[in-house]
């Protein structure tokens, strides 16, 4: 069995060798779009969040004066506004699985601190992956929404009593409230904060894992080519079966995918920045590597387990093409390849779920932003690999079952 194997694998290589176009399209199509891509959203990415951010109040106060503060901060445009949460845990949760970019607690006493004329205290809690300038931002627009309300109630005590003398006394202590800054840290090894990714970061893993999927091409040509020609057939007439077929192309095109990723990382860390890009920088340790290989490996099993059942299904090349090539286009519109998920609408960012190179590009993200190591990408890896396996055993049983028709 193992002779029979290794003789496949060889034939395997010596076809794949004569596929230069299908060499082409797995290696010099990423690296185009990895450079034009980090240089041009080089300016975009590094201010990272577009306006519309997503934020909660969460008041423990719970009078007309902390509510009139909630609303005014409602009527802004340019924040997305989301149901309050429960608990300052929960606040603390959604900050941390990137849910919401801030919550804004009032806290026992503020309007009591209001009425006293004293400058209150807010706490904020915040997404460290913020810039401080959208940051700053933010908090200054609480400042001045806490100065209105103060005022008004002010004015409203002023009008009641026509004290005039009181209203240059009080007026004149009006200040910025005293806002606590707190960051939420996200998860990871070692608990470090979530950092969105720069242009990069964002493309070398995006366009390495929609590169890795376009393995379909050169897989159905060859798999296709062997079908008209009867050499199938013929391996089939010597008792070799077909799960062993399967095995003789899934490890050969596992290591040009391998090969893929060296060539693309050090694409990102030298070519980049030769003009005039970021550089591409890796985690440190080998949990880290040891992380960023293993997912290397479950993105490549998806992907030939894709290319088999899409070399299965289509009668020609040209079905292949319009199937496996169409297919993942589809997978990279809405897996965050092309645009990146939080730069989606709301709305839209939980149907990125459905695609397998959403999957993949998360887990890589979790090991270049957040440090993680293996633990921290076992889910992704899991999805990936019962991706590859049920679209192989799906591509196994629909051969099985033309060779008996």
């Amino acid at each position: 069995m193992l002779i029979r194997l290794a003789a496949l694998w060889k034939k395997e290589c010596l076809a794949l060798a004569r596929d230069r176009h299908g060499l082409a399209a797995l290696f010099i199509m990423p690296t185009v779009f990895i450079l034009v891509m980090s240089l041009a959203l080089a300016d975009s990415l590094s201010g990272q969040r577009n306006a519309t951010l997503a934020y909660a109040t969460l008041d423990l106060d719970g009078t007309p004066v902390s509510r009139a503060l909630d609303e005014q901060l409602s009527a802004t445009e340019l924040l997305n506004r989301q149901v309050s949460p429960p608990s300052e845990d929960d606040a603390r949760s959604q900050v941390e699985t990137g849910r919401l970019a801030f919550v804004l607690i009032i806290p026992q006493g503020f309007a009591r601190q209001i009425g006293a004329n004293q400058t209150p205290t807010l706490r904020f809690l915040v997404d460290p992956a913020i810039p401080g300038m959208v940051r700053n931002g933010f908090r200054q627009h609480v400042e001045a929404i806490v100065i209105r309300v103060w005022l008004a109630h002010v004015l409203e005590h002023l009008g009641q009593s026509m004290m005039l003398p009181e209203l240059h006394r009080v007026t004149g202590r009006v200040g910025a409230p005293d806002i606590v800054l707190e960051s939420v840290t996200h998860g990871g090894s070692g608990g470090a904060p979530l950092a969105l990714p720069s242009a990069v970061q964002q493309n070398v893993p995006a366009w390495l894992i929609f590169s890795m999927f376009f393995v379909v091409i050169p897989i159905s040509a060859v798999f296709i080519g062997e079908r008209q020609r009867g050499t199938l057939q013929r391996l089939r007439a010597q008792r070799v079966s077909f799960g062993l077929v399967l095995a003789g192309k899934f490890a050969p095109f596992v290591l040009v995918n391998q090969l893929q990723a060296v060539v693309m990382v050090a694409i990102g860390r030298w070519l980049v920045p030769l003009f005039g890009g970021e550089a591409l920088t890796l985690p440190d340790g080998a949990g880290a590597l040891a992380a960023l290989w293993l997912l290397s490996l479950a993105v490549s099993a998806a992907a030939v387990g894709w290319a088999l059942l899409i070399a299965s299904l289509a009668r020609s090349s040209e079905q292949a093409t319009v199937l496996g090539g169409g297919g993942n286009i589809l997978m990279g519109a809405i897996g965050g390849i092309m645009v990146p998920r939080f730069v989606m609408p709301v709305t839209m960012q939980p149907w990125t779920r459905l695609s397998p190179m959403d999957w993949a590009l998360e887990g890589f993200h979790h090991v270049m932003l957040r440090q993680g190591n293996v633990m921290d990408i076992l889910p992704a890896a899991f999805m990936l690999a019962c991706f590859g396996l049920a679209t192989l055993i799906a591509a196994s049983l629909l051969n099985h079952r033309i060779s008996r028709a």
